[in-house]
């Protein structure tokens, strides 16, 4: 069982940056391959960017690469996703979720979420 908890949302103007941190209790967090998924105003849930357990391998979204970085601390039982260049089209709440499973992309995948922290980017 992992539970997790999101911090670090708030309401930035387009061009700014902003970290979100999700911290992990347990002491299998490194076990687990980690990501961050975003739900918009009416739309679906969709996968933003992924940390691969072990190797640290890292995925993202064509619509975030080159703009967000998703980064874990093991010691600190921490995943964050810093945001570069926030567009007013990032307005969504912002979830961490954890996964032993392989299909990163995949939101199904996925067996552990946190509560969500919105992200509010006025343009």
């Amino acid at each position: 069982q992992v539970q997790l908890v999101e911090s670090g949302g708030g309401l930035v103007q387009a061009g700014d940056s902003l970290r979100l941190s999700c911290a992990a209790n347990g002491r299998t967090f490194s076990s687990y391959n980690m990501a961050w998924f975003r739900q918009g105003p009416g739309k679906e849930r969709e996968f933003v960017a992924a940390i691969r357990r072990g190797d640290d391998s890292t995925y993202y979204a064509d619509s975030v690469k080159e703009r967000f970085t998703i980064s874990r601390d093991n010691d600190k039982n921490t995943v964050y996703l810093l945001m570069n260049s926030l567009k007013p089209e990032d307005t969504a709440v912002y979830y961490c979720a954890a996964t032993s499973g392989i299909f990163l992309m995949i939101k199904q995948t996925y067996n552990y979420w946190g509560q969500g922290t919105q992200v509010t980017v006025s343009s």
